[in-house]
């Protein structure tokens, strides 16, 4: 957690300086102090990394307080500033949850000077609910599958949502099997544990205001299905960071009390090998009453989440949606850890979005959707194809796009930069990196 100071002595300074301006925080007992250069002109996303960078490498050297010289930031970029600093350093502090035995670790302080001509406490504040829910996102995702099943995943949902002031409703696979969710079923099906529906309703704003749907990936495991996985990855468990990050955000906006009405649906599933595993081959129906011919088990995602968008717009009247998910491998090898891809029907949406990544720092890119493309998805048996021969991202894209219909809606492949990895920022640390919490939540805030 970020302070302002308040006095107390600390160990370490961290001052970030502007290249070529002097000056630096005077204290007494002369704590060590590290500068960290940024150049004649840089932005929020260039504050996030060096506060990171400045606070990993003051607890590498076991440091256990520093203060934050905020001046630079604040005098440059205003309240947009301070809150990039402080979102920097505290995520670069998250630690993993570990089942090892349990041992007393030292707590890290860090203090905040020089952010006069704002209002800190408010930036503070509000940051610190962002960063918290990032992090929740985080732990959910890097949770082992035998400790995440679907119906682990709804209750600790559900508990969080209670607290939070969230409504939450579970559909069980009787209540979603009533619904038609076939597509669905197809996955969810294939596993001893049965997948559950989790819908979370953040009303905050008027009455009569339609709700903005995020709809979230949640494969609580996934072994490709008959479709085996080719190698170990540790994506399998790691599969629903897309339902985290709609959690992460529509419970960012519930704390914050941002008034704006907003639906998240988490399909939630396991997709494994069993006698009752769908089949290279198969055709399945689907909510929205269209067929899909099953060309690969591994592209499950896309399954469970043309029903819950179907969902999102028939049963929860949703005015928009944006659908989030570890989708495909093609989108991680295009563009790497960089960037995520998009891929959206309307074009002043897509613009929000832009809009969005900005404040939040995240990257997106978008994917073309050329009439030509569409023949990637055809099938000779069914409505649908979940797969093609090539060019898999924009495939999938197009694939629940056809579930969307004139909704205006966008669809952002997280694969890639889900997981921190080479070209991961420093306050990423080794993991579920929260990708999609900040952007959604500053989608809905506008």
């Amino acid at each position: 957690m970020v302070q302002l100071w308040n006095g107390e002595e600390v160990q370490w300074h961290l001052t970030l300086r502007p290249e070529g301006k002097a000056g630096s925080l005077e204290m007494g007992d002369r704590p060590r102090q590290l500068l960290v250069r940024l150049g004649e002109t840089f932005s929020a996303e260039d504050l996030r990394r060096a506060a990171a960078k400045a606070v990993k490498q003051v607890t590498a050297l076991d440091g256990a307080s520093a203060l934050l010289d905020a001046a630079p930031a604040v005098e440059k970029l205003g309240a947009e500033g301070l809150a990039a600093l402080i979102q920097g350093a505290e995520l670069a502090l998250y630690r993993q949850e570990t089942w090892k035995e349990k041992k007393s670790g030292q707590s890290f302080r860090l203090y905040l000077d020089g952010a006069e001509g704002v209002d800190a406490a408010a930036v503070l504040a509000e940051t610190a609910v962002l960063d918290r829910w990032i992090c929740y996102a985080r732990d959910l995702a890097n949770r082992p599958a035998n400790m995440l099943t679907p119906a682990m995943l709804a209750r600790c949902v559900a508990d969080t949502a209670a607290e939070m002031g969230v409504e939450c409703q579970v559909l069980d696979e009787n209540d979603t099997r009533a619904l038609g969710m076939d597509a669905f079923h197809a996955v969810g099906d294939s596993s001893a544990n049965p997948p559950r529906l989790i819908v979370l309703r953040w009303r905050g704003g008027e009455p009569e205001q339609a709700p903005i749907a995020l709809v979230g990936k949640g494969v609580c495991f996934d072994s490709g299905g008959y479709n085996l996985k080719q190698r170990l990855s540790g994506g399998m468990k790691g599969d629903m960071a897309g339902g985290a990050a709609v959690c992460g955000a529509i419970l960012a906006l519930a704390e914050n009390r941002v008034p704006v009405n907003v639906v998240a649906v988490i399909p939630a599933v396991e997709n494994r090998i069993s006698p009752s595993s769908f089949l290279p081959g198969d055709v399945i129906g689907s909510m929205s009453g269209k067929t899909i011919e099953v060309g690969n088990t591994d592209a499950e995602g896309r399954l469970i989440l043309a029903d819950a968008i179907t969902y999102a717009i028939e049963k929860e009247n949703a005015c928009k949606v944006v659908d989030i998910a570890t989708l495909t491998g093609s989108i991680a090898r295009m563009l790497g850890g960089v960037a995520a891809g998009v891929m959206a029907n309307n074009d002043a949406f897509f613009a929000q979005l832009q809009a969005a990544s900005e404040r939040s720092g995240e990257k997106y890119w978008r994917m073309p959707d050329y009439p030509e493309y569409r023949q990637l998805i055809e099938s000779p048996v069914a409505d649908l194809a979940n797969s093609s021969e090539g060019c898999g991202a924009i495939a999938g894209g197009l694939f629940l796009a056809a579930f969307a219909g004139d909704t205006p809606w966008m669809h952002l492949d997280i694969a890639g930069t889900g997981d921190s990895g080479k070209m991961s920022q420093p306050y990423q640390p080794k993991g579920a990196t929260g990708m999609g919490v900040s952007t959604l939540y500053q989608l809905c805030k506008g």
